[in-house]
């Protein structure tokens, strides 16, 4: 992707922080339909902002979302949930699993079938504590972990479809989810342009603030990196077999 210019561009958990600047940024960059999914609807001030009932733990939802979206060349999954925990109530692990590894695991696969048929892109907005958990939100860190498993996994094995798949490994961001964590914080609108940037740049992993930034250059010329893609060569030539 060289240019957002009239794309059709679907943002989860689009109603605040890094989510509304999304949308924002998506409209600046010229694209022709942004659909901003929120679990309560407000109405939008721009014709081209197309509002969605979009619960991502509510399949109901999703499949009415799949059916008012004409087309998509871009999904982002943005929604996210964060709780301050201890590990001790599995309640509070089973939700944010809900909403940030099960959440975009079944918005990417409703929109699949729309994703392949433009050769779209896939943007799942993860966290820094994907890579090392953060003790006082260990729940939310390990529900990160998974997710970009998933990103990397949804990466390798879509790639023969011509849909590209890219991680936002977001650090502080000054939003309401951050509001408690005192530390410094990129703005939601800096963040927003940077992973837009990521995106039309083919980057795989987005890192959109001065804290991810850092560990940027260390990641893509890492081992890690080269052992994903290692294994991704591998799936493009195993057999799938059940």
């Amino acid at each position: 992707m060289t240019s957002m210019v009239n794309s059709t561009v679907l943002v989860t958990g689009a109603n605040r922080g890094i989510g509304r600047a999304l949308v924002e940024e998506a409209l600046a960059r010229g694209a022709k339909r942004v659909y901003a999914g929120m679990r309560k609807v407000t109405p939008a001030a721009d014709p081209r902002v197309t509002p969605l009932a979009l619960d991502v733990t509510d399949a109901a939802q999703i499949a009415a979302a799949v059916e008012q979206v004409e087309a998509l060349d871009i999904l982002i999954n943005n929604a996210g949930v964060a709780i301050y925990d201890d590990l001790s109530d599995r309640s509070v692990l089973e939700q944010h699993l809900a909403v940030n590894l099960f959440g975009t695991y079944d918005v990417s696969r409703a929109f699949l079938p729309l994703l392949t048929a433009s050769r779209g892109t896939i943007v799942n907005n993860l966290s820094l504590n994907a890579f090392a958990p953060l003790p006082i939100i260990p729940a939310y860190s390990l529900s990160k972990a998974a997710a970009f498993s998933l990103t990397q996994s949804l990466r390798a094995m879509l790639a023969a479809s011509g849909i590209t798949v890219h991680a936002v490994i977001t650090g502080p961001v000054d939003t309401e989810m951050s509001r408690d964590f005192d530390v410094p914080k990129a703005s939601a609108p800096a963040a927003a342009r940077a992973i837009l940037d990521g995106v039309v740049n083919g980057e795989e992993e987005i890192f959109p603030d001065a804290m991810s930034a850092t560990l940027a250059e260390a990641w893509r010329s890492g081992p890690l990196k080269a052992f994903e893609r290692q294994y991704a060569a591998l799936a493009a030539t195993a057999p799938v077999t059940s």
